[in-house]
């Protein structure tokens, strides 16, 4: 972001060498500082075809403000430092030259990427990297239902919760869908406890690694909700997380590792095609 900036604010001070009385406009100036004016064309692709007209005067709008900004700093800028215009245009040239290269790695690495990352592969990485896998909270597989307290047959839902007939199964969804303000059913699902229990009267749990060990299942209210937890298993923080709970996020490192990969992959085959077709040379 630096260079970026750097790249903007350089180009801009090059503008600033010329007369704008000199620049060809059919147009009135819509902003100035000092004697820099900002046009009608300058402005022009900021705002997408499609926009509303309301979003697009916005965006123009802080377009505007940030170039005023921009145009009182580096003002302020060269009458207090002395520019090198050589090296700054070096700069401007070697940014040039990496965005180019940059936008056409992404290409080919998104024409090349395969995002499909098998369980096996996953395993393996989890297996080969397990120290990094050390959970920084609380997790718990299990149910979670919070309805309010005007709900109906809410006694029930203790025996549909801890019940496994799929009848029971059935009818706990269908209440919940109809019924709960909050809930998770899915008790194959790991899930980060203070997560679970945020909003609730159980989140004032003093202990929770001992509540953890000595709980299955929990019922408790406020003056709204009632709140119902059922813990099918859990992992206490600082021990080797579960697979289920990381797998999602060793899938994305696999992922990123290709795209390292197939960019690196890109530079040595570009040179070693220039490389058998004479196409450069070092000259001593």
């Amino acid at each position: 972001m630096l260079f970026c900036g750097l790249f903007i604010i350089s180009c801009d001070l090059i503008k600033m060498k010329e007369d704008p009385k000199k620049k060809a406009s059919l147009s009135d100036p819509i902003a100035r500082v000092r004697d820099q004016y900002l046009y009608p064309e300058d402005v022009e692709g900021i705002a997408p075809a499609g926009m509303s007209k309301e979003d697009s005067t916005e965006r123009v709008q802080r377009f505007v403000n940030n170039w005023i900004h921009k145009q009182l700093l580096i003002q302020e800028a060269a009458t207090k430092i002395e520019f090198d215009e050589a090296d700054i245009e070096r700069k401007i040239l070697d940014y040039k030259y990496s965005l180019m290269g940059y936008e056409y790695q992404a290409y080919y690495v998104n024409k090349n990427l395969n995002t499909i990352v098998s369980d096996e592969e996953v395993e393996k990485y989890y297996e080969e990297n397990i120290d990094n896998f050390v959970l920084k909270q609380n997790i718990v597989r299990g149910k979670f239902i919070k309805v309010p307290r005007g709900a109906p047959k809410t006694k029930k839902i203790k025996s549909l919760l801890m019940s496994q007939k799929v009848d029971d199964i059935e009818e706990l969804n269908s209440y919940c869908l109809s019924f709960a303000t909050q809930y998770q059913l899915d008790d194959s699902v790991w899930m980060v406890f203070d997560e679970v229990i945020k909003n609730s009267p159980l989140a004032e749990i003093p202990n929770k690694v001992q509540f953890l060990k000595n709980q299955r299942f929990v019922e408790s209210s406020d003056d709204q909700f009632l709140y119902f937890l059922k813990i099918e298993e859990y992992r206490i923080s600082d021990n080797v997380s579960p697979l289920e709970f990381v797998k999602e996020d060793i899938k994305n490192i696999i992922i990123n590792k290709r795209k390292v990969g197939l960019a690196k992959q890109l530079e040595e085959d570009v040179y070693e095609r220039a490389t058998k077709d004479k196409s450069f040379e070092i000259y001593n």
